[in-house]
């Protein structure tokens, strides 16, 4: 071929609405994993499977396997000729723009020009105006469903395209189903502070309403209106979920979770079984059932005195292996990752809590939350197993110095106060100490206390940089 001609056609590629023009990046996802729970949800979720077998191919494709690729979308083909006979243009158009990228990578140029022809005649056909970008809101869903895939950077842009598909067709079930899913997930991923409503329960209650068979979303109405401490009405839901799909994995995972957090960690332990029997690889599972266990070991602490050993060691142990198992499936499992190595700094194996710890920072798709996280939990590692105050400042400090007000930047504040205070009472506070305080009370807007912490360092190291440049900016401040 031409350059001339394989210049053009990349052009051509370049314009389709389809997963290789969507920027899904690799390196944001376990694609492995990622395959696992496509097959998953073909085999288990009761609907039309085009969106996911578009997806698997393009998956398979970051996989090196473009043979694999073209059989998954001759399978998406076969879904659209069963389920819109009428509409297989219309239905095929991500379908024929990822044929022809696939082609194209294997260097099939003519194949790769035939479905970008394919593309252009339908949609002159389908509107009279586009010649490539036609906005159907079908595209739309199906670019925010990938979108949702990929994980919590793309959540975002997830709910856009169903804001967008929502545009055409407002009372679109699966639309609204995908929006109320991209809502749900953007609270969860950004930590939500308790805000006085969630914005997520008003289209959860939509998407019930207009699918009530759609019982994957009844369990995520269940646990937000649990969120909300509205237990009762959130119990129904779920209980009408687990009636209506008793051995649906997705949706036992969730009612497992819902009793967990309830306090039924026994009830919750049952439910896992069930759906870890039916789908063995699941990480959430995994994850759910290390929860339970840890909840049981901190239950018998609780209410145990001198809570028996072996029982002790037996629900670490437990917990341990479904958390490694967690993070084996699914290598970029932040929370995982943390809980995984807390739990060995309470089994006192602290070289494999260390190791797990920095697996859990070098994972490349951690938001602001993740990271505060990771500097809290590593932070109470070296305060209370390593008994480091130095370093659990440091760290405590690092949660702190990001700027993104949430529940656990808090929870760092609290625990640098009270070592530092702890510290300064008992005679131990040096300038450091002190400038870390003064520091703290700084980013909380409190400039007068900053103002007599800086002092306090100052006389303590007269000839500090950082401290005296911060207390003249604050002595600035205070008296503009």
């Amino acid at each position: 071929m031409s350059t001339i001609s394989k210049n053009s056609l990349k052009t051509s590629l370049l314009e389709l609405e389809c997963h290789f023009t969507w920027t899904l990046l690799k390196q944001d996802v376990d694609l492995d994993e990622l395959e696992e729970t496509i097959g998953d949800q073909i085999e288990f979720l009761i609907k039309s499977n085009i969106t996911n077998y578009n997806l698997l191919s393009y998956v398979c494709h970051l996989k090196n396997s473009n043979e694999e690729a073209l059989r998954n979308l001759q399978k998406a083909e076969e879904e659209i000729k069963k389920n819109y006979p009428d509409e297989i243009a219309r239905r095929s158009l991500v379908t024929w723009g990822n044929y022809a990228w696939i082609y194209y990578h294997m260097e099939r140029y003519k194949e790769a020009q035939t479905y970008v022809n394919k593309v252009e005649n339908s949609c002159k056909k389908l509107s009279s105006t586009a010649q490539w970008k036609i906005q159907l809101p079908e595209i739309y869903a199906e670019q925010g469903w990938a979108l949702l895939k990929f994980g919590g950077k793309y959540y975002m842009r997830a709910k856009n395209c169903f804001e967008n598909a929502l545009k055409n067709e407002p009372d679109n079930p699966e639309f609204n189903a995908g929006y109320a899913i991209a809502m749900y997930r953007l609270e969860d991923f950004s930590h939500r502070q308790c805000e006085d409503a969630s914005l997520s329960i008003k289209p959860l209650k939509r998407a019930v309403q207009l699918n009530p068979k759609d019982t994957f979303i009844v369990a995520l109405l269940a646990l937000k209106l649990q969120d909300f401490k509205q237990v009762e009405e959130g119990e129904r839901y779920i209980e009408a979920a687990m009636q209506k799909t008793p051995d649906l994995p997705y949706v036992l995972r969730y009612a497992a979770k819902f009793y967990r957090r309830k306090g039924e960690v026994d009830k919750a332990l049952k439910i896992l079984k069930k759906a870890i029997a039916v789908t063995p690889k699941s990480a959430f599972l995994h994850h759910q059932l290390g929860l339970c266990y840890r909840a049981k070991l901190f239950q018998l602490k609780k209410t145990t005195r001198y809570p028996p050993q072996e029982q002790v060691e037996e629900f670490i142990r437990l917990s341990i292996f479904h958390f490694k198992m967690a993070t084996d499936q699914k290598t970029k499992f932040f929370s995982a990752h943390v809980d995984l190595a807390n739990m060995y700094a309470q089994g006192k194996r602290y070289e494999k809590a260390e190791e797990t710890f920095q697996k859990a920072f070098q994972i490349n798709i951690l938001s602001y939350n993740d990271k505060q996280e990771y500097y809290y939990h590593y932070g109470n590692f070296q305060h209370f197993h390593m008994k480091s105050e130095s370093e659990a400042i440091r760290y405590y400090l690092e949660g702190l110095k990001i700027e993104k007000d949430s529940y656990i930047r808090s929870k760092c504040r609290d625990a640098l106060n009270q070592l530092l205070e702890k510290r300064i009472q008992g005679g131990l506070g040096d300038a450091t100490d002190f400038g870390t305080l003064g520091l703290i009370h700084n980013l909380n807007g409190e400039k007068h206390k900053a103002t007599e912490c800086y002092e306090k360092a100052v006389a303590l190291c007269p000839d500090n940089e950082e401290y005296l440049s911060a207390l003249c900016e604050l002595r600035l401040s205070i008296s503009s």
